[in-house]
């Protein structure tokens, strides 16, 4: 089992803080841009800054032996895959059912982390990741689950679900890594998930459509902070506390999502919302119980 060391907690807190934010930063930037071209600009935008750190670094990624082949699978499964899922997925199924599959990586991952990143799966893990979805499916709320009429929602769900299983692998992946620099780690992963979002957006939408500055400032926000930050985040706590805890945003997420959206753009905050905080935070508690203990100093 990994150590989680206060700063993972602090470093899981503020992707929650951070991914939570950005529905808010996206809906901004959309109204001078379409979709696809919004992620394609964003991780565009990302892969450059990261290669000119990497750069400064000596474009060191490998410390002992190679491993291309799985670096390359992280990539796909860790952003172009999923987004391209998750986009087509949105057009036949609710933005709620994308949610709940959202939140249900932690399901996902511990069964994959117990056979494949020496985690094992405990009864008290698995009832607190359990206890934790639940809360976030409360608080996203039954219309999650209500069809929306589609031919294709089927299909639909499955695409959001696949998408999951996608960030899932590719959680696990990247611990099962050989010692690695995790600047370029991050750099490339995001440089691999660049070059299929690219030709994915040209051949959705067609060419890049002309832009205000405004647009131009929100695509630098989102792709220094909640791509580039946080990917680089992302990377740091799955080496360093493992995936199953770092599949702890996931319920965080939502959470933030909400409040950011009450606070800031007067949106109603759903009355389940504490009930829905105390089953996410007991969740956490009974999943992370012995690392808690260790960060307190309880005996």
């Amino acid at each position: 089992m990994p150590e989680i060391a206060p700063r993972y907690w602090a470093m899981v807190a503020a992707l929650g803080l951070t991914w939570g934010g950005t529905f808010m930063v996206v809906e901004l930037a959309l109204r001078g841009i379409t979709p696809f071209w919004l992620a394609a600009g964003r991780i565009g935008f990302a892969a450059l800054l990261l290669t000119s750190i990497w750069g400064l670094r000596g474009f060191r990624l490998f410390e002992t032996r190679a491993n291309w082949p799985v670096v390359i699978f992280v990539g796909l499964l860790s952003s172009t895959l999923p987004f391209i899922l998750i986009s087509w997925g949105l057009q036949h199924v609710t933005s709620g059912f994308a949610g709940v599959s959202m939140a249900a990586i932690p399901l996902m991952v511990l069964p994959l982390a117990h056979f494949f990143a020496a985690e094992p799966l405990t009864p008290r893990r698995l009832l607190g990741v359990v206890i934790g979805f639940l809360g976030v499916a409360l608080l996203i709320g039954g219309q999650a689950f209500e069809s929306n009429g589609s031919d294709l929602e089927w299909a639909g769900r499955l695409a959001c679900l696949t998408a999951a299983a996608c960030y899932s692998v590719s959680s696990i992946s990247v611990r099962r890594l050989p010692a690695v620099d995790s600047v370029g780690l991050a750099a490339v992963l995001l440089l691999i998930g660049a070059l299929g979002i690219l030709p994915a957006a040209w051949l959705v939408e067609g060419p890049p459509p002309a832009i205000s500055s405004e647009t131009w400032m929100w695509l630098a926000i989102l792709g220094l902070i909640p791509t580039a930050g946080a990917n680089l985040l992302r990377v740091l706590v799955i080496r360093g506390a493992g995936p199953t805890f770092m599949s702890l945003t996931n319920y965080l997420v939502p959470v933030c999502a909400v409040l950011f959206g009450a606070l800031f753009l007067k949106e109603a905050l759903p009355s389940v919302l504490l009930w829905s905080l105390a089953l996410i935070l007991a969740g956490v508690a009974l999943s992370q119980y012995g690392a808690l203990k260790r960060l307190f100093g309880l005996s």
